[in-house]
């Protein structure tokens, strides 16, 4: 993709503003075409690879797409250590709302990794099957509230009836007492089952950071759903995300053109 059909904008969320890029095709005048909303994880950012060739893939075929930095995220406003997943389920939404306001877009999906899988679901469960079209989760991290209960994110121990201000994570950054409070409880799957329309679901036997077996969770709470278990991918799919690309591509295709 030529960079420069990409174009930078900044929306309101739950913490200032964030960082988002739309991408595009071309279109004829009064034309319009779907959208698919794309969420990065946990300490991520907009510009990682698979999310990028998901975008440009897209665009390729006629469908648009917008991806954005959570806050306290790549480019966006906002500290790491005031996020939780609760105000970046908030960022999401405004997210939507923004694509909703958009005069090219006749529909919204959703597509998103690791802990952007928790949110996207969970906002698609508040939303329903007619605002999102359809919603692709690839190696959703619905790990996170046992680790909030177990005391241990991403490997950082804590007491998690008590926990600190923050805990240090490795790279320097810190995660606030208020995301483990809100993860400790948080309604991941009796949120999400509300959610009645399409779901793919991508995940990897060699994830060490949210087992494939949370996929399988999924599957079975999801009335409309597929599962592709990718043997032996790890958390990022580095094995081969180009075929990553093409299941979520093509079962975008399926749903919303």
């Amino acid at each position: 993709m030529d960079k420069n059909t990409a174009t930078a904008v900044a929306i309101n969320g739950s913490k200032g503003k964030l960082s988002a890029l739309i991408q595009k095709p071309a279109l004829e005048a009064g034309r319009k075409c779907p959208l698919v909303i794309i969420m990065h994880g946990f300490s991520g950012n907009k510009g990682g690879m698979l999310l990028t060739m998901i975008s440009d893939a897209l665009e390729e075929l006629g469908i648009a797409s917008i991806r954005f930095d959570f806050n306290g995220h790549g480019e966006s406003e906002g500290r790491f250590e005031d996020m939780t997943v609760p105000n970046e389920i908030e960022d999401a939404r405004q997210v939507y709302n923004y694509a909703c306001g958009l005069d090219f877009v006749n529909s919204v999906s959703l597509l998103d990794h690791s802990q952007g899988g928790v949110v996207a679901s969970m906002l698609a469960g508040s939303l329903g099957k007619k605002a999102i079209k359809s919603l692709v989760l690839m190696a959703p991290a619905a790990v996170l509230r046992e680790d909030a209960i177990r005391g241990n994110t991403m490997g950082a121990l804590y007491d998690p009836l008590n926990p600190p201000d923050f805990v240090e994570l490795s790279g320097g950054l810190h995660l606030g007492r208020e995301y483990i409070k809100a993860a400790f409880s948080l309604p991941i799957f009796e949120t999400a089952q509300n959610y009645a329309g399409p779901v793919c679901l991508i995940h990897g036997t060699g994830d060490r950071v949210a087992p494939y077996t949370y996929s399988k969770f999924y599957e079975m709470v999801y009335k409309k759903s597929e599962l592709h278990i990718m043997d032996g991918f790890d958390h990022g799919f580095s094995q081969d995300q180009s075929a990553v690309t093409d299941i979520a591509v093509d079962f975008l295709i399926k749903y919303v053109k």
